[in-house]
């Protein structure tokens, strides 16, 4: 996966995002030898999304089964707490 700094990027932006686009392939954006961002094909940006939502989606069951075995607390609770 070939890594450059972001100046080296900018000057290079609509090659990257060819290369990403039609060779499927990965870029790393770095500052001071530090991964900033990347480009990335879309069909790797679809997965990652996907991923995502599956964990927000893992994540809302979780919250549901919690406040079925526990309840909610009222937001007059939650606001005189924070009044604190």
């Amino acid at each position: 996966m070939p890594k450059m700094g972001t100046s080296e990027a900018r000057g290079n932006f609509t090659e990257l995002v060819n290369r990403a686009a039609y060779k499927g392939e990965r870029t790393v954006i770095r500052r001071r030898g530090k991964g900033m961002a990347a480009i990335v094909p879309m069909e790797d940006f679809d997965l990652l999304e996907k991923v995502e939502d599956l964990i927000d989606r893992d994540l809302l069951k979780k919250a549901r089964a919690e406040i079925r075995k526990k309840g909610t607390i009222p937001w007059e609770k939650v606001k005189a707490d924070a009044a604190r």
